[in-house]
């Protein structure tokens, strides 16, 4: 990638310098929905790693507390946390509305109308419905934004409300999906300087038709440019003409949540699996290795509840070798101090 593309997404994403808070609120703001660090980031607050000069699993709890961070299901479903004031943004991205609802739908909605809130302990004393039946109503009801998970510490004891209830002065009509479109990639294109519209569709689930719509009336009214296969902001286009780019030089084994991977998974996902065929041990891709502004690499093992299994770093770069030290730190770093098994398939 361009040198001067890499070089000013690292500035934007604070990977060549660690973002202060009030920087780092803006780039949560423009990186939404939030996740935790993936697999063992459950019931944790959302983290955007590296990229902080502070704790910023701390300083997202104490948000989550006040409720500066709510959590929904957005992105093909997942769980994830944006700010209140983008709320009516996101539902127009990512309500699935409930046509034809079930009887068990139905009766979870009322009863939380009624008695609300409750957990779902209490659900399954009021209803005589099994937890492992409640759960998906309870999600798929989320998913239309008819209810509200009010997840404000890392409990488990979780209270369901009628989302209405909570959030009375919400429109769920505020924007069109192609205006929130619209709102978003202006974000995501300046946090990533460059994208396609592959990359927007691998962050945000959402079909690639209604993004390429999107991008197409960015382009129209001048927000966006082409710039080779993909787009970048108009303003970054004239900026670029001028930008001195800074030699970034690190290591990173991002998690699979991190906004970066995310970005770049429906390449990752290939570009892993032809390092590791033939591997004869477990090689899922546990990490992946961001080396100076881009991806070189993966850790690949097993997912453990506990430390994961860490078979092996396999890398691209050609002078791999001569980075070995700096990889392996990163890796420990990212994985509680635990030492890898191998690198490049050689033992350590």
């Amino acid at each position: 990638m361009d040198e001067k593309i890499v070089s000013l997404r690292m500035e934007r994403q604070f990977l060549s310098r660690r973002a202060n808070e009030s920087e780092y609120i803006s780039l949560y703001h423009d990186t939404q929905p939030g996740q935790s660090v993936y697999w063992h980031g459950f019931g944790e607050p959302p983290v955007l790693s590296f990229r902080a000069d502070f704790d910023d699993m701390e300083f997202n709890r104490s948000r989550q507390l006040e409720r500066k961070l709510i959590k929904g299901r957005f992105a093909g479903g997942n769980l994830g946390w944006i700010e209140p004031d983008d709320l009516e943004l996101f539902i127009a991205l990512y309500r699935k509305p409930l046509k034809n609802p079930t009887d068990s739908q139905i009766r979870i909605t009322e009863l939380l109308e009624r008695e609300g809130p409750l957990n779902i302990q209490q659900i399954k004393l009021e209803t005589g419905m099994l937890v492992k039946e409640i759960t998906p109503v309870l999600h798929r009801l989320q998913e239309a934004f008819l209810v509200y998970e009010d997840q404000y510490d890392g409990e488990w004891d979780r209270g369901w409300y009628i989302f209405s209830e909570v959030f009375p002065e919400t429109n769920v009509d505020a924007y069109t999906r192609a205006e929130a479109l619209k709102n978003v990639l202006k974000r995501f294109s300046y946090r990533l300087v460059w994208f396609d519209t592959a990359m927007a569709k691998s962050f945000y689930k959402l079909p690639e038709r209604e993004i390429k719509n999107a991008v197409n009336e960015l382009l129209s009214d001048g927000t966006l440019a082409e710039c080779g296969s993909g787009y970048i902001l108009s303003a970054d286009a004239e900026l670029l003409k001028s930008y001195v780019p800074r030699k970034v030089h690190f290591v990173y084994a991002v998690h699979r949540n991190d906004f970066l991977y995310r970005s770049h998974e429906h390449i990752l996902k290939e570009y892993a699996k032809k390092l590791t065929e033939g591997l004869p041990y477990d090689c899922e891709p546990l990490q992946y290795l961001l080396i100076d502004g881009e991806f070189h690499g993966t850790v690949v093992g097993h997912f453990r509840n506990g430390p994961y299994d860490l078979n092996d770093i396999v890398c691209d770069l050609p002078d791999a070798l001569c980075r070995k030290d700096e990889i392996i730190d990163a890796v420990c770093d990212a994985n509680y101090g635990d030492m890898p098994q191998r690198f490049m398939g050689q033992p350590i």
